[in-house]
């Protein structure tokens, strides 16, 4: 298991520098609109001096590869840059956004994980019912419908219809996260960040439930004079969970840093909206940045996912011959 790891640590960093590199040439000149050095400076005046002091403390005066170089080494030390709009280390922005961006994708990960398992099960147990027709069609409607209109729709519909329903009664609020943060202000975003996942989750759970319990293993349970409730939850289930712990694993790395879209529409101060308004203002150490933190979530929870499976399944051993 230690060399498993070990391994797939190493496979991370040609990853990493792929998508450093990739990031390092967004900041050549002339690929992005704007001067860096005139956003740097802001409303003042930028001088042939003042220029060339920024150019030197930014090593912009330097050739490529060594800027290159700079790069990847403050990030290895954890200096992603400084905010041209708000003059403040990126690390410290993200830092204080983060924990939001996690309270929002965990709430979206206990929706989907929640109704999705059990309306996959519900679906595959009660195969061709009434509820397998409702999962099916749900399902297929929330993967059609992008999230953002979904938030919009939520929006008008508990901010603006209910609020005339009941005479200016608000139930749900619709946008920020209150003060201090509450439940309440969670639902309307966690639900809409979950939608499409769910739909997936209850798919994927639908399909795998079914070919467990078409194995022979259950058949022989089930011969055994086991219950239904046994044979599905002790059986079947364990079996079945393995592609939806995989979907769902590496669907928090994505929330994490994909909330871009729901954070905006609900006005949520995480790192997703956070990396919005810097697209907006064209502060692009704060794009690079947040972007890097998503690379490095997402590819620790997808290494986090693959060593769960030997947990889930003890047939699957990690290094050595069985591998």
């Amino acid at each position: 298991m230690l060399k498993y790891v070990f391994r797939r640590i190493l496979q991370m960093i040609p990853v990493f520098l792929g998508v450093t590199l990739i990031l390092f040439m967004l900041r050549i000149p002339g690929l992005l609109p704007g001067d860096p050095i005139q956003l740097i400076v802001g409303e003042r005046e930028l001088s042939p001096a003042l220029r060339e002091q920024i150019e030197e403390k930014n090593h912009l005066n330097e050739p490529l590869y060594a800027q290159y170089g700079y790069y990847v080494s403050g990030i290895i030390q954890g200096d992603l840059g400084e905010s041209y709009q708000k003059g403040r280390p990126v690390k410290d922005i993200l830092l204080d956004k983060f924990p939001n961006t996690f309270r929002l994708a965990f709430a979206a990960i206990l929706v989907e994980i929640v109704v999705g398992l059990s309306a996959g099960i519900i679906s595959a147990v009660k195969q061709y019912s009434f509820w397998d027709v409702l999962v099916t069609l749900s399902t297929s409607i929330l993967v059609s419908v992008p999230v953002f209109w979904l938030g919009l729709l939520l929006q008008m519909l508990f901010g603006i219809k209910i609020k005339e329903w009941t005479g200016g009664a608000v139930f749900l609020p619709i946008t920020g996260m209150g003060s201090p943060p509450d439940f309440v202000h969670l639902i309307l975003p966690s639900i809409t960040l979950a939608s499409v996942s769910t739909a997936y989750v209850a798919r994927i759970m639908r399909s795998q439930m079914l070919e467990a319990m078409g194995q022979d293993y259950i058949r022989t349970a089930m011969a055994k004079g086991l219950t239904e409730r046994a044979v599905v939850f002790k059986h079947a289930l364990k079996n079945a969970m393995i592609p939806v712990v995989t979907f769902v694993g590496i669907d928090l790395g994505v929330l994490m840093g994909g909330a871009i879209l729901t954070e905006s529409v609900f006005s949520w101060p995480g790192i997703g909206r956070e990396i919005y308004l810097a697209v907006l203002q064209r502060d692009w150490p704060v794009v690079m940045g947040g972007v890097i933190v998503m690379v490095l979530i997402f590819m620790v929870v997808n290494l986090l996912v693959d060593i769960s499976y030997a947990v889930l399944d003890p047939r699957i051993r990690y290094g050595g011959a069985a591998e």
